[in-house]
């Protein structure tokens, strides 16, 4: 009967052999690839049970398939394997550890009946494990059956191989995946042909439109651009031959348009991604807001036009009344003497507090505002501000409301000079024609609440939002009232500093309205 028997034997292993290579280039998953080859090797071998033990890339050992093991059996495998030192050459120095362990555990769980054969799976000059089969009665594995379970161990490295290429490959588009994801700036993969192929969060909350609307679409149909400041486009550049070397980086700035109708300020790299032939692959755009940097440029530009210009008008006033009490050609009398020294005072101290405010605001900047908190009662506090402003305009009266169960409150006495100084001496400013200036006062459950009052000719609604900005000033207000666009500012940072809030009350034609809040 056996030579009967060997072709269909022959052609089982070949059968065998011919589905572990179609299950090599279809199934993904290591697990199951091994303990299919696994049972086909138990089964060709006519063995009893068997393992596949793989080495870790950064090394250590660790069962991958079993077949006929007991739970606890493998466990115990799995415990005695963990105890193998790494060496720099695993192959002569871990396999016959591990094979010595598999071989005693044989015999332990058999009572010496059952044999063993081990053989390593090598790819690439790699020992990446080993496969061990063992059957159920005491014999020797003969050279045949050895090339049998070689051939099989062969797969199973081909398999493993395989499979932590893929893994690799995996590992590495999960990696590009998370940094695309994560960055702040917009991406775009875009192909040799213009058509996005890829997009990350970051440009669609950018664009303002869904990740399906943008992938697909050529590069010229997303980006189009509005206005350009610098550089020149994607299209125009490769007109002229871009990109001719693999670092040929492209800057574009400008404003680019949004589905939304709103542009948007962007400045856009593109940089190249060539074949080893030189052959254009990919087009990776970084797409950046530049937003506030372009805000940060006009703050400058405003910060410089009315600096210079609120220095320049008391620095000319100073000297030209320094420059006339000092000519020897005219005696002049005592009262002019004292109205220049008063001109050159008063215009000293507009100096000082706007050089005060400006280091304020670059405190706030810097986050260094400190507070020195205690008690005060406000409504004396206000009406001592008041006095003193009393005496700065005959037109006004200001009036100091408050009910009399107001409560203490626990603020800076010197900022909180500063506001009300900065809201009395605006709403002065801002009602020309003079009229009664209210400070008020209410109390809440948590919070009280302190209002400045004038009946000038109020804030305009479209003004509202933003009287509280750095530099702002209102047309009406920079033509005919000096200042800087600092006060305003300045009062909310220290509101705020007291975990308050200030806003304004929309009051057009009917004087303007400013309250705060401060915890009690």
């Amino acid at each position: 009967m056996l030579p009967n028997l060997l072709p269909d034997f022959r052609s089982r292993q070949r059968d065998y052999l011919l589905e572990i290579a179609r299950l090599i280039t279809q199934e993904l998953e290591l697990d199951k690839l091994l303990t299919r080859i696994l049972r086909v090797a138990v089964d060709m071998l006519a063995g009893q049970a068997g393992l596949i033990v793989l080495r870790g890339e950064q090394g250590g050992w660790q069962v991958a398939a079993t077949h006929g093991l007991s739970p606890a059996l493998i466990q115990q495998i799995g415990a005695l394997l963990a105890q193998v030192p790494d060496y720099d050459d695993p192959a002569r120095f871990e396999l016959p550890a591990i094979n010595r362990i598999l071989q005693s555990v044989t015999r332990e769980a058999s009572h010496n009946l059952f044999a063993g054969v081990v053989l390593p799976l090598i790819t690439h000059q790699r020992v990446v494990g080993l496969t061990f089969i063992f059957r159920a009665y005491r014999t020797v594995f003969s050279s045949n059956d050895r090339a049998l379970l070689q051939s099989f161990a062969d797969q199973a490295a081909i398999a493993v191989h395989n499979a932590q290429l893929y893994s690799q490959v995996r590992h590495e588009k999960q990696r590009l995946d998370a940094l695309l994801d994560s960055v702040a700036d917009g991406i775009l993969i875009i192909g040799a042909d213009h058509l996005i192929e890829r997009c990350n969060p970051a440009f669609v909350r950018l664009y303002g439109a869904s990740q399906e609307d943008i992938q697909g679409r050529r590069h010229e149909a997303v980006v189009r651009w509005l206005h350009r400041r610098q550089g020149t486009t994607l299209e125009e550049a490769e007109v002229g031959g871009w990109p001719l070397t693999p670092n040929a980086t492209l800057y574009v700035e400008g404003d680019i348009e949004r589905p939304n109708g709103i542009p948007l300020a962007v400045g856009v790299t593109y940089a190249p991604l060539l074949s080893p032939g030189g052959n254009l692959l990919n087009i990776i755009a970084t797409v950046r807001d530049i937003t506030h940097f372009r805000e940060a440029e006009e703050l400058k530009s405003t910060f410089i036009s009315v600096i210079s210009h609120e220095l320049k008008t008391p620095v000319a006033l100073i000297k030209g009344y320094t420059s006339t009490l000092r000519r020897e050609d005219v005696s002049w009398d005592d009262e002019i003497v004292r109205d220049s020294l008063e001109v050159i005072e008063e215009e000293a101290d507009r100096l000082n507090v706007l050089i005060e405010n400006l280091l304020d605001a670059s405190r706030l900047q810097a986050g260094g505002l400190r507070l020195n908190l205690a008690d005060i009662n406000f409504p004396a506090f206000a009406e001592k501000l008041a006095e003193r402003f009393r005496t700065q305009s005959s037109r006004h009266t200001i009036v100091v409301d408050f009910p009399p169960d107001f409560p203490v409150v626990m603020v800076d006495e010197d900022r909180m000079g500063q506001v009300l100084s900065n809201l009395l001496s605006n709403a002065i400013k801002y009602s020309p024609d003079g009229g009664e200036i209210r400070i008020s006062g209410q109390v809440r459950p948590d919070q009280v609440i302190i209002c400045v009052q004038d009946e000038g000719p109020g804030i305009a609604p479209g003004d509202v939002p933003h009287i509280f900005d750095r530099f702002y000033r209102a047309d009406e207000a920079s033509r005919t009232t000096k200042g800087a666009g600092l006060g305003l500012y300045l009062t909310r940072a220290i509101v705020e500093a007291h975990d308050g809030r200030i806003w304004v009350d929309p009051r057009p034609g009917d004087g303007a309205r400013i309250c705060f809040s401060l915890p009690r």
